[in-house]
């Protein structure tokens, strides 16, 4: 039983519903026979329930700290509240009137008041400007006139078209950008691929450099004044391979003729750009050579950063093969370099920014305390991921902040004075799902552990600039979401700012997930997942069961936050679950480090333990006939089901998979499966392994994918052909990753149908459905 916004929704797992004409077919699954109507609801589901639910969306300040502002969805329709921290005052963030009005003026495009192209903005001018970025370009609106400016906006580009997965930075040799020291006397700019350096009266004009050229090029963008201006510091790079992807458009809106447009895309493998920090004397009009010896090989080397007295600067230095991390200081005087931290591990070091976001979860941060004398760092050198506290002049580790069979997850303030911490992490509380994220408090020194949000929820935590402040965002899968202000002094409440409505959701048949876990592989970690019930459940029945699948190592993919939406497929008969299996992320470094070299383990032997742990729990729940679906590497993730566990797994559809790690971006496949290429790409290969596929699959594929090279799955398909194997394949001309829209979705539902339940899907083409409108263009 769930308790939401007042109305009691039992989940009858137990109790009994009025018997339904049924079928049996060749599996022992019992199932009525489906009509349009249920695929027509089934595809539109979603639609109506986002029309019934009102709750608060993640909050974010504006205005420096002063006022902090969220969407909130009320029966569809999304509005912006603006809420004064100090005064508790709440009115509408703007007019969303006149805001669409302006945009559809400045874009020709046809902006919607309820269904505005962000999710967060910036105020500035005090409160006069509102900015935003849609996926077309940045926007700058008065609010005052209501008349909005953009940059690099074309209504027929999106974020996908425009990518390009090498960062490298362009040569450029424009005098006209020019970087001034701080103390104004300098102008240094790049010219002839070199740093020239030029005085403020123009009288002198002197070249720094020497050594540019256009395939070892000064990198403008690059370059950092010391705060003293003695000294300046930049790149140079030279440049790695192009690999370009080409695209076939055959189904463009403007034209007859299909286009054939490129984009860069390095894959595991390739020669990488190289960089080089160069250090300039000013004064002596000189350039300082600094040895490479302490990063010879990098993915990549973070932006320069001095400090603040001048004494060097400081970057980190991503080795390849993502086995060390290192924090790199350079002797401004000297150009002598040396390592302050070093992170090694024998698996990888998961380089990412420790952020909060669940499903994209890196480990890195670093916090300068008093411009280096201490250095606040995140490490996994323990097991889990924790908070260290080092010497910043000397390197040496003062002590551990954080220690504990639990991870830290974010780090929201630090207070240098005070020397304390506040941050997130999860699985501190016994007997409580080990996702849930808590908020806390800590000494640097590690006393005072603190915790903000002992209610059992997940918890999204946002504090204020200034650390006056903190906003708490909390809910459950069964919970509503929950907004509330807090004052970081004392952590005292200050206003329960927002609270979600979902009487007329729940009233109208729709019901939470059901959280489950059992043990995994190694008889002592709990693997965690969540059951999505048909609907009209029915106990007494036999349900079967497919389940959604996403493996990537960068996260953890079980929902553990309130959603309105539920599985398309529940509307259908079936049972849809969703496991976070070892390999993923957010759990402790043993968890992790499964998916190193071997994603076509997936987790596999976790979630198929799990599966028979709820068959042997739940009678309706049906294992008879598994089937698994999943997108991007959940369609790698889906295709290895059928290639690995044929015994376990029947039924697949994969959507625009990764299916050879040696044929997606280098940043993704390198950082799991390593580097140099080994063997292990062809082991975790679908490509390779495709003559063991035994069971139905459906490979679906978007045309324009800018995510993942389209040919990873026509070379699947060609594998599977010259293997003599019988598949489907859906091919959407014209759509991006993950091929989305209301036919792919029906094609998803079709397959299931026929190849679990044992039923025709109606003749679409001689009963044609009302179904949303194609977003995929």
């Amino acid at each position: 039983m769930y308790k939401i916004a007042g109305l009691t929704l039992a989940l009858c797992i137990q109790g009994g519903a009025a018997p339904v004409q049924a079928l049996a077919n060749d599996t022992g699954v019992v199932s009525s026979p489906l009509q349009p109507a249920d695929f027509e609801r089934a595809l539109t589901i979603n639609d109506r329930y986002g029309r019934l639910a009102v709750f608060p969306d993640v909050p974010f300040w504006v205005n420096e700290g002063e006022a902090f502002a969220y969407r909130r969805t009320t029966h569809g329709r999304n509005e912006f509240i603006l809420v004064n921290a100090a005064t508790g005052e709440k009115r509408p963030a703007f007019d969303p009137v006149r805001l669409a009005a302006a945009l559809n003026k400045a874009s020709s495009l046809s902006f919607q008041p309820e269904n505005l192209p962000f999710d967060r903005f910036v105020l500035t001018d005090n409160g006069r400007t509102l900015n935003f970025h849609d996926t077309r370009a940045w926007w700058r609106c008065d609010l005052a006139s209501y008349a909005c400016t953009n940059t690099s906006f074309d209504p027929g580009v999106s974020d996908f078209w425009q990518l390009s997965y090498d960062y490298t930075p362009p040569a450029e040799n424009d005098p006209d950008k020019r970087s001034v020291s701080p103390d104004g006397k300098w102008i240094a700019y790049i010219k002839n691929y070199n740093v020239f350096l030029r005085s403020k009266d123009g009288a002198q004009d002197i070249p720094l450099s020497w050594d540019g050229s256009e395939g070892n090029y000064y990198v403008f963008s690059t370059l950092s004044w010391s705060p003293d201006s003695r000294h300046l510091a930049a790149y140079r790079i030279r440049p790695g391979y192009k690999r370009e992807v080409r695209y076939v458009n055959s189904s463009t809106t403007d034209q007859l003729q299909p286009e054939y447009p490129a984009m860069v895309y390095p894959k595991p493998g390739d020669v990488l750009s190289l960089p080089q920090p160069v250090l300039f004397d000013i004064a002596g009009q000189r350039q300082i050579a600094i040895d490479n010896a302490l990063f010879p090989n990098p993915f990549d080397l973070s932006s320069l950063k001095w400090w603040a007295d001048s004494r060097g600067f400081t970057f980190e230095y991503n080795q390849r093969g993502h086995q060390l991390y290192r924090l790199v200081e350079v002797d401004g005087a000297t150009g002598r370099a040396r390592s302050l931290i070093d992170e090694v591990s024998k698996t990888f070091v998961d380089y990412e920014p420790l952020g909060r976001d669940q499903e994209n979860t890196g480990k890195i941060f670093r916090y300068d305390v008093d411009d280096g004398k201490e250095i606040i760092w995140a490490s996994e050198r323990d097991g889990r991921e924790h908070l260290y506290l080092f010497n910043g002049r000397t390197g040496a580790l003062k002590n551990q902040i954080t220690r504990g069979e639990w991870v830290v997850r974010a780090v929201n303030y630090v207070d240098p004075v005070k020397r304390q911490i506040w941050f997130e992490a999860s699985g501190m509380n016994p007997g409580e799902d080990p996702y849930f994220v808590h908020a806390y408090r800590i000494g640097f020194d590690g006393n005072g552990l603190t915790e903000l949000t002992p209610e059992a929820a997940n918890h999204h935590i946002e504090f204020s600039p200034d650390g006056r402040y903190y906003i708490d965002l909390s809910s459950r899968i069964d919970l509503p979401p929950s907004l509330a202000l807090y004052r970081a002094s004392d952590n005292a409440k200050l206003m329960q700012d927002d609270t979600a409505d979902v009487y007329e959701l729940a009233a109208a048949g729709w019901r939470p997930p059901v959280s489950f876990h059992a043990k995994g592989r190694d008889g002592k970690t709990d693997i965690w997942g969540v059951i999505h019930l048909p609907a009209n459940f029915d106990p007494k029945k036999r349900y079967p069961v497919v389940e959604k699948i996403y493996a990537g190592p960068q996260g953890s993919f079980v929902p553990k936050s309130f959603s309105p939406l539920v599985e398309p497929l529940t509307e259908l008969g079936f049972v849809v679950v969703e496991i976070d299996g070892m390999g993923t992320n957010n759990r402790s470094r043993a968890f992790h480090d499964v998916a190193w070299k071997n994603l076509k383990d997936a987790g596999f032997p976790d979630r198929i333990l799990w599966h028979k742990a709820a068959a042997a729990k739940f009678p309706w729940y049906d294992i008879s006939k598994v089937g698994i679906f999943g997108t991007s590497a959940g369609g790698q993730n889906a295709v290895a089901a059928l290639l690995f566990h044929p015994d376990f797994y029947k039924v697949a559809v994969a959507n625009s998979g990764c299916y050879d790690n040696r044929m997606d971006k280098i940043w993704w496949n390198e950082q799991w499966m390593g580097w140099p290429v080994g063997i292990e790409y062809q082991q975790s290969s679908d490509v390779d392994n495709a003559y063991r596929l035994q069971g139905k699959l459906m490979l679906v594929v978007g045309e324009m994918d800018h995510n993942v090279d389209p040919s990873s799955t026509f070379q699947l398909a060609d594998r599977l052909i010259k293997a003599g194997k019988d598949f489907e394949m859906v091919y959407v001309p014209g759509a991006d990753h993950g091929a989305p829209g209301a036919f792919s979705q029906r094609k998803l539902l079709d397959f299931f149908v026929r190849n679990i339940l044992g039923q025709n899907p109606p003749n679409w083409n001689a009963t044609p459905l009302e179904l949303p409108k194609e977003t995929w263009r």
